[in-house]
């Protein structure tokens, strides 16, 4: 019996695979718990129809991704915070303070978890923040942090 495979089964098909598997396993297992179906043509092709649109719906989203990345690579974000001696900050700008003043500069809203930041800044000077967008796309936004 040909069934198409709707999700993953360990040791017999990925999803999206059309398979021959015996009758009793398709009827008893598989099907019962919505982890394939028959496959017919009209499955094929609405499967067929779903990867077309995944795919265009992946496309767009990496095009939003480099558009926002090259709007980013621009963006210079100041603050204005009091130091104490030695031009240390009393409080300290965080990647939520970072996240918010890029969302005011271009409109886009920036998960502050992305900013990536190994500890908030303390000291006066301009800094290269990397935001990571994707996995393959970390523009980085400059902070300027200057004494009021």
């Amino acid at each position: 019996m040909k069934v198409l495979f709707l999700q993953d089964v360990k040791g017999t098909a990925r999803a999206g695979e059309v398979k021959e598997v015996s009758s009793g396993f398709a009827r008893n297992y598989l099907l019962p718990k919505r982890l394939a179906v028959m496959a017919t043509g009209g499955e094929l092709k609405k499967t067929g129809n779903q990867k077309v649109i995944e795919k265009a719906k992946q496309e767009r989203a990496k095009r939003e991704a480099d558009v926002l990345a090259e709007r980013l690579a621009t963006v210079t974000v100041n603050f204005k915070a009091r130091v104490g001696e030695q031009y240390r900050l009393y409080g300290s700008i965080t990647s939520a303070d970072i996240a918010e003043a890029i969302e005011r500069a271009t409109g886009q809203p920036i998960d502050k978890r992305k900013i990536i930041l190994e500890e908030p800044l303390r000291h006066l000077g301009t800094y290269q923040v990397p935001i990571k967008i994707t996995s393959n796309l970390e523009p980085t936004v400059t902070v300027v942090v200057e004494a009021e």
